[in-house]
């Protein structure tokens, strides 16, 4: 989502993104033109009428998981963000807990009493 207009992302999305991304992206950018929703998450810049860059990832039930909010001179990792999303799904659906540094098929932790005192046990790191 950005300040641009919907035809500012139809041309971005057909003359950049479609270049780094084969097809383009595969989902819809949303305008917010007046910054209404980049005021609700405080990534509206009113002097310069734009949102600065910043990601939130929601769950389900439209609670705010994670945030990062970086300036413009400094791009996003998508393959951290892909992780985190993940991480979110896989706690949802078991309850389970990510230690330090996971990634996907690593193993998982499950809190409970037992675990207390026990972390460097159940989690070795590489």
């Amino acid at each position: 989502m950005s300040t641009d207009s919907r035809f500012t992302h139809k041309i971005w999305n057909e003359t950049e993104l479609s270049k780094m991304v084969d097809g383009g992206i595969p989902f819809p950018m949303l305008s917010d033109q007046g910054g209404r929703i980049g005021t609700v998450y405080g990534v509206y810049n009113p002097d310069a009428g734009v949102n600065i860059r910043g990601r939130f990832i929601i769950d389900p039930d439209g609670i705010v998981q994670a945030m990062e909010v970086l300036t413009p001179e400094v791009g996003r990792n998508i393959n951290e963000t892909i992780r985190q999303v993940k991480a979110y799904q896989h706690v949802r659906e078991t309850g389970e807990v990510m230690p330090a540094d996971w990634t996907p098929g690593k193993p998982t932790l499950k809190p409970g009493p037992d675990l207390v005192g026990r972390v460097w046990e159940v989690w070795k790191p590489e």
